[in-house]
């Protein structure tokens, strides 16, 4: 009996080493890359998923890649805004910010939100640092304009992205954790789409690639329909499926993003189902991967 449960245990840790040998081939190629990673959805709010995703991102720093987390917020700003009896509203899925609801966002999201994964990522054993578009001004914004001069307030659009304190971080060992606030040569304060944020960040970083943590597996054909899953969206395939309606609502700033850094030199970008433990290492250090890849 002993000697059936040592042969048992031995299997057991047989696997895990060819588990590990399979990984060695992406930890050599990602090795020193930067892998822009967008934070949200459940793996934010499911304490089991947070845990997991802040061991994948810290395992992924110490093999050697630099982990960048661009983090949103949505349910909590609406949680907050409710308290303080402020409806949320939206203009053509644009959240309408004006100067009370940007305090709110930006307490949010600089104050809370980016502090809690800050702490979440140092105790798996990560070195993070919170940063806001703010802090060496690495986000410029300007004001959104809609064709309907609907005034939709402090929401933006980056105009530019000053990377230089994200290499002094990465450079460093530091894990960067950015909320996608950004500022402009007056001061001023603008709300701006994570998606949208995770893809201007990997394109000014050059990112070897850009993953998109969702609540879905993917980009799904008929969203009721787990099992259709697209493994793989072309560049040419994306106008078509926005006037089916494949690629809509949420999706289309994440694909969007994907494009754009793939137009700017990121390698290769992904949308992934967060809600699968360990996601990020799944995609990075298997043969199979995760997900949708959207690529040229």
């Amino acid at each position: 009996m002993m000697a059936k449960m040592h042969e048992a245990d031995l299997q057991q840790f047989i696997q895990k080493a060819a588990t590990l040998v399979e990984a060695l081939p992406y930890i050599r190629e990602f090795e020193g890359k930067t892998i822009v990673i967008k934070y949200g959805g459940a793996a934010m709010q499911n304490p089991v998923l947070r845990k997991s995703t802040a061991e994948d991102v810290v395992l992924m720093r110490y093999v050697g890649m630099n982990p960048v987390i661009v983090h949103g917020g949505g349910p909590a700003i609406n949680e907050n805004l409710g308290l303080l009896g402020i409806t949320p509203r939206f203009e053509k899925g644009l959240r309408v910010t004006d100067s009370e609801t940007m305090r709110v966002v930006e307490m949010v999201l600089a104050g809370h939100i980016n502090k809690e994964l800050v702490s979440l990522l140092n105790l798996a054993g990560g070195n993070a640092v919170g940063l806001t578009g703010k802090d060496g001004n690495l986000l410029h914004g300007k004001r959104i304009e809609l064709e309907e001069d609907a005034d939709i307030g402090h929401v933006g659009q980056i105009t530019g992205v000053h990377s230089k304190v994200v290499d002094v971080l990465c450079a460093s060992g530091f894990i960067p954790v950015i909320a996608p606030i950004a500022t402009d040569v007056e001061g001023n304060t603008w709300n701006v789409n994570a998606d949208t944020a995770a893809g201007e960040v990997a394109a000014a970083l050059q990112a070897e690639k850009l993953l998109f943590l969702t609540d879905t597996p993917g980009l799904l054909r008929d969203v009721n329909d787990e099992g259709s899953l697209i493994h793989q969206l072309r560049y040419k395939e994306v106008k078509s499926l926005k006037e089916q309606g494949v690629i809509a609502g949420g999706m289309i700033p994440k694909v969007d993003a994907c494009l754009r850094g793939l137009n700017h030199g990121v390698r290769k970008t992904h949308i992934i189902d967060g809600r699968t433990p360990h996601a990020l290492l799944l995609e990075i250090f298997t043969v199979r991967g995760l997900g949708t890849l959207v690529c040229h």
